[in-house]
């Protein structure tokens, strides 16, 4: 079940309709997939044993991976607060290297990360644009680049720098393409679909509507709902003839996202700038 795990958290097919979880790196798997799924409920109770837990290594990645969850839904606070958990548990630690960043590099980076987009959505762009570059300052993995160049190209368009977006923006794409890694991939593509299209480049519509396209047909394909809603969100904002419809499609998978979302999760998608409607 590792293996499958393993495979449906970072691979090229996402899909494992029952995770079953055996050891606690497996209860971290299996709530990373379950996340992916929009499946917040259920992977906010495994995460709360491993926060809970003595492996400090498996406590910060289950607080970064909650954090990421919660800033999903727009609760950027919450989020903060996993974040620097996340941090303080891994400082100092070492030990073996993990293929997709499972390790202490990798939690460290996925800490620093969370904290620069926790920090972006307050509008402290230059403590973002700090701890993006400190976690770039060690070898954390392909996951750690693909990550660095989200936050990275987040950081460029809050800075209204669009055309300085894009080369972030397709450094993950390139990498999590090159990894196989189904849903890094399809973030990637959101991601750079909508620095382009701020970068305006007069061919930006035919790449955005092909990105955007290939995201929303992909996370339907394999059941991300957790970026089906978003890059339906981004596909309205791109292509306003066909906005009504795109709209429709984010208010009915957000809807069933938030039926598997713990109370916390809704609570902070109700308050959400970010979630359409609050998320109701």
């Amino acid at each position: 079940m590792h293996e499958v795990l393993r495979a449906a958290a970072f691979g090229d097919d996402p899909r494992c309709a029952f995770p079953r979880p055996g050891t606690p790196r497996d209860e971290l798997l299996a709530a990373i997939v379950l996340g992916a799924q929009g499946r917040y409920a259920a992977a906010a109770t495994l995460l709360a044993g491993l926060r809970r837990g003595q492996d400090a290594l498996l406590a910060s990645l289950a607080a970064s991976t909650l954090a990421s969850h919660r800033r999903q839904l727009g609760g950027h606070t919450a989020a903060r607060a996993l974040d620097g958990e996340a941090f303080a548990r891994a400082a100092g630690l070492e030990g073996p290297r993990d293929p997709d960043g499972l390790d202490a590099a990798g939690a460290w980076a996925d800490a620093l990360l969370g904290l620069a987009a926790d920090n972006l959505a307050v509008g402290r762009i230059a403590a973002a644009r700090r701890l993006a570059a400190r976690a770039g300052e060690r070898e954390a993995g392909w996951r750690a680049v693909v990550r660095g160049g989200w936050v990275g190209a987040e950081i460029e368009l809050a800075a209204g720098r669009a055309a300085a977006a894009v080369a972030p923006a397709r450094l993950a794409l390139e990498t999590a393409s090159a990894q196989g890694a189904r849903r890094h991939t399809v973030k990637s593509g959101i991601v750079l679909a909508v620095a382009l299209g701020a970068m305006g480049a007069p061919d930006h519509r035919h790449i955005t509507d092909t990105l955007v396209g290939n995201a929303i047909e992909e996370a339907e394909k394999y059941e991300l709902f957790s970026l089906l809603w978003p890059a339906t969100l981004v596909g309205a904002e791109l292509r306003p003839g066909h906005a009504d419809q795109y709209r429709f499609r984010t208010a009915r998978v957000l809807h069933a996202v938030l039926r598997n979302t713990d109370p916390c999760g809704r609570r902070i998608a109700r308050e959400s700038a970010w979630v359409p409607g609050g998320g109701g």
